[in-house]
């Protein structure tokens, strides 16, 4: 059952996103080399917390940390701990805050210092791409006309998208219906219409799409140990074109 947001629902769901998004900002301002894993964490728990909110992910399944960071071949779902960034890595940090009954959901991968020019491109196609997709998040279109804009677009390009995991909906819960793949045939799934609220969100390898769990249950790595980058944003489906949720101002 797909979610259509009443107009108070959506103004909390743009208060979610904006202190999800500032979270977002605040860890993208960490990435630097000798910052752990852990820091970044904490400093995204305790701005989340301070406006009252509360970490989507901490303690989510089990989940032991407020961000999911994953570095370099990781591609999602990494367990933020004592490892420290170097220089020419690559940091995916994907947050999410629950604010008066309503989830935000943003990723974003950053440059640690200088990295390679490889790096750079799969980082900018990443999120280029998910601006791709969202051109077709209008009323009438189908959920796979979004899919299959990202595929198109990091496949033009290269790279790989992700099978294995997808976007979805987003509202009271984390994760609503519908699934939003990265990838599929045009004008499939289901009909887009105003009020519906996604999480959008491109998972791309530089190599082969396929990826593998590690034993902690949780982080997620290409198989080929190739890079990997992530982008994501809770956009709105509205009368004209989609509105992003998780932006860091007004």
């Amino acid at each position: 059952m797909i979610s259509l947001k009443s107009s108070r629902e959506i103004e909390l769901m743009r208060r979610a996103g904006r202190l999800t998004a500032q979270a977002r900002a605040l860890a993208g301002s960490m990435v630097r080399p000798g910052v752990t894993t852990h820091e970044i964490d904490a400093a995204v728990r305790k701005f989340i917390e301070s406006h009252g909110a509360k970490p989507s992910f901490l303690g989510y399944g089990g989940f032991s940390g407020s961000a999911c960071i994953s570095i370099n071949e990781q591609v999602i779902h990494g367990i933020p701990g004592p490892r420290k960034l170097k220089e020419g890595d690559i940091v995916s940090i994907d947050v999410g805050a629950f604010l008066d009954g309503f989830h935000g959901d943003c990723a974003a991968t950053f440059p640690c210092g200088a990295v390679s020019d490889e790096a750079m491109r799969l980082i900018q196609v990443t999120e280029q791409s998910f601006w791709e997709g969202i051109r077709n998040a209008r009323p009438g279109k189908r959920v796979y006309d979004i899919s299959h804009a990202v595929q198109q677009y990091v496949e033009g390009n290269g790279f790989s998208v992700v099978r294995d995991f997808v976007g979805h909906g987003v509202g009271a819960k984390l994760h609503e219906a519908p699934e939003v793949p990265n990838y599929g045939p045009a004008g499939h799934g289901p009909r887009l219409q105003p009020g519906m609220t996604i999480a959008v969100e491109p998972m791309v390898c530089a190599g082969d799409w396929r990826v593998k769990v590690l034993k902690d249950g949780w982080t997620t790595v290409s198989a080929d140990g190739s890079l990997t980058a992530h982008y994501e944003n809770t956009i709105l489906i509205t009368d004209g074109e989609p509105e992003v949720l998780t932006v860091a101002e007004d």
